[in-house]
């Protein structure tokens, strides 16, 4: 990696589930970007994953599958570090040294676990303690940098502070990473909860459009999405939730500015707007999706 870049980012890509929307707009599209100006580091969490229930005989192909979608997207490995996070085990074994350091009292007060059980997913070690783990992913490679939204700020304060707590006792080993947040990063809603982020974890499919969605099933996503009673289109978080997480999908993904798309849009009605959701196409997210889904089910490696 060239010397002459700003600095040095981190970051990484759970594989369970399929890719969604979100994951593209409001982190690939970045990622890609970076790679312009950074040495950057990327790698497929599947030691996270493992924190929730899965299925052994998928894992394989849907860890494969995640690696495709981020190539596809634009990820270059001649460009950037990438990489499955089980196949370097000095991440588990930091993970391991940063544990021993890491009060208790720390680890029960991340709100993600405590989110995340109290929707019903098991509560078990490797659940309790992720935010060691994601500090071991960060440290590891010395980062100076890590794109996160709001719900990875905890974790990252958490990182800074096992970075200072280790250098304090061993020498200056590690840089003290900070925060990276984009200029332009969209946030990206469920279709059925428009003030929840849009998830894989969600059970309901009908919550997310997938990289790998069919034209078809994205129209008939965007055509059920909740919005509400009022038929004005107007961009308005706080009142139309709903229509607004939409027109800052459609600005996303067709370039359009939301005001743009407020003045087509605003003469008529909300279930005009989604009739008249564009055909997805080269600005958005259906650019790579076909040679992904056209390829052949991986191999396990020998």
């Amino acid at each position: 990696m060239s010397g002459e870049k700003k600095g040095r980012i981190f970051s990484g890509l759970q594989p369970t589930g399929n890719i969604h929307l979100g994951n593209y707009l409001g982190a690939l599209r970045n990622w890609v970007t970076l790679q312009d100006d950074y040495d950057t580091v990327y790698c497929i969490v599947d030691l996270h994953a493992i924190t929730v229930d899965y299925d052994p005989k998928h894992f394989l192909a849907e860890r494969l599958g995640a690696a495709k979608v981020l190539i596809a997207a634009g990820i270059d490995p001649s460009r950037s570090l990438f990489y499955f996070q089980s196949q370097v085990p000095q991440h588990s074994e930091l993970a391991w040294i940063l544990g021993t350091m890491t009060p208790m009292g720390v680890l029960n007060r991340m709100t993600q676990f405590k989110d995340k059980t109290a929707k019903g997913i098991a509560a078990n070690l490797g659940l309790f303690s992720y935010p060691v783990l994601m500090a071991a992913d960060i440290l590891l490679y010395r980062a100076n940098l890590v794109p996160i939204g709001d719900d990875q700020r905890q974790h990252l304060e958490m990182t800074r502070d096992l970075a200072e707590r280790f250098n304090n006792r061993f020498g200056d080993v590690f840089p003290i990473p900070d925060g990276y947040y984009p200029e332009t990063s969209a946030r990206v809603m469920s279709l059925t909860d428009p003030t929840a982020k849009m998830s894989k974890s969600d059970p309901n499919d009908r919550s997310r459009v997938l990289v790998l969605d069919s034209p078809d099933i994205i129209r008939k996503k965007i055509k059920s999405a909740v919005t509400d009673s009022d038929p004005e289109v107007r961009y308005d978080p706080e009142h139309k939730a709903g229509i607004s997480n939409l027109l800052e999908i459609m600005a996303a993904c067709t370039g359009q500015s939301i005001d743009a798309l407020v003045a087509e849009y605003g003469s008529g009605d909300t279930a005009d707007s989604k009739r008249s959701w564009p055909r997805p196409s080269s600005p958005s997210w259906r650019h790579f999706a076909t040679p992904i889904s056209n390829s052949t089910t991986p191999r396990s490696p020998a």
